[in-house]
């Protein structure tokens, strides 16, 4: 009965990421630098208002896009932090910024369309794209620091182009793009027919200036995306966000309602408390990471290996191209080798090659660990 799975389903995979970080995790011993899991406990704030939903029961159904209280929390929340001026129709809770992703794809993209990606970019896009019968179109951004500019997009503009993601800060490189990359950006494809999907989940984790969204300039052509995974440490409680001019919401709504109804009723009364009572709960977070970059930045330059320094996120992503294998063959090596797990720079499309990614969401000891025995592996290859 196999042949009878839709075409597009059986010819996706799973992600790169997971399916390396599967392939390795039974391994005794292996000091993991793998997936982007914080490795901070969620706030106790928030857990606490998780537990107050349940014996409070309220554990029933919400409106759709998200109770209202927690929707106006989210607009107040970004107006304060990024300068962005949304009203409650013009929001939808989701469930996790994975979900953002799925509806917003599948509102505005059709078959024949074409997606604007930079190359390296984190896998989970090109799957959803392609499930929407589109295309997705990789600009090589590895010349320009793993940034996507109006120029490089400029040549790859046609009557087909339907949407460009701008992913920052990234994963997996840790760019960012400046206010006046993204006013270029914004100019390029004012007045055109294109979206600007700008995917903001690590938008609290800046360590150098603030973060900049392109729906300041564009807002009419833009939706954003965002959620508290990353920045209040909440990954299972799978809470996301789309804002987006309420013509477009109202058809989202749509998709999001016959996807999944609600997000969990529990997961936005915590939501509500990390968006208002912990709206500064990253900062603490941020700092932390920002010394374990500083850190393993240090360390993987002293190793010889060349690598952007990252200024969002949590990940590293040096260069393993003098070594002469692929990123896959490299970083088996170093696992059956050095017992360290990186992730092969070719999941995150052909632009990644010839790079590996490490993320540095654990704590100080276990990144030295497992850089000490990098050194080592790459100290017995020199």
């Amino acid at each position: 009965m196999e042949h009878l799975i839709h075409s597009r389903v059986k010819n996706i995979e799973i992600s790169g990421i997971r399916k390396f970080f599967n392939m390795v995790a039974d391994r005794p011993g292996l000091i993991s630098l793998t997936i982007g899991q914080p490795d901070f406990p969620t706030p106790e704030h928030v857990k606490e208002a998780g537990k107050e939903a349940i014996t409070g029961n309220f554990t029933t159904y919400t409106h759709n896009a998200g109770f209202l209280e927690l929707r106006q929390a989210a607009c107040d929340f970004i107006r304060e932090k990024y300068g962005l001026d949304y009203q409650p129709d013009e929001v939808i809770t989701t469930v996790g910024a994975s979900e953002a992703l799925d509806i917003t794809f599948r509102t505005i993209l059709e078959e024949g369309t074409e997606v604007i990606l930079p190359g390296p970019v984190y896998p989970g896009y090109e799957p959803l794209i392609r499930l929407c019968g589109a295309k997705p179109v990789y600009i090589d951004t590895r010349p320009n620091g793993f940034r996507l500019s109006a120029e490089l997009i400029a040549p790859h503009l046609n009557e087909r182009t339907r949407c460009i993601v701008l992913p920052y800060p990234s994963n997996p490189t840790g760019a960012t793009l400046s206010e006046q990359e993204l006013r270029e950006i914004a100019a390029l494809v004012k007045g055109r027919p294109i979206w600007v999907v700008s995917d903001e989940i690590y938008s609290e984790l800046v360590y150098n200036g603030r973060h900049h969204s392109i729906a300041k300039w564009l807002r009419e052509q833009t939706i954003v995306i965002n959620g508290l995974s990353k920045s209040h440490s909440m990954t299972g409680w799978r809470v996301g966000f789309v804002f987006a001019p309420s013509f477009v919401t109202k058809h989202m709504l749509k998709v999001h309602q016959y996807s999944v109804s609600c997000t969990s009723s529990i997961s936005q009364k915590a939501a509500l408390a990390a968006l208002t009572a912990g709206k500064n709960d990253a900062e603490a977070m941020r700092l932390q990471y920002k010394e374990r970059m500083e850190y393993a930045y240090r360390r993987l330059i002293d190793m010889g290996l060349k690598v952007e320094k990252p200024n969002g996120a949590f990940y590293l992503f040096p260069s393993i191209a003098a070594f002469g294998q692929s990123s896959f063959d490299f970083a088996i090596d170093v696992v059956n080798k050095a017992g360290v797990a990186l992730v092969p720079g070719s999941a995150f499309s052909q632009y990644g090659e010839g790079h590996v990614r490490l993320s540095y969401a654990y704590s100080l000891n276990m990144l030295k660990e497992g850089l000490d025995r990098l050194e080592r592996y790459i100290k017995e290859r020199q």
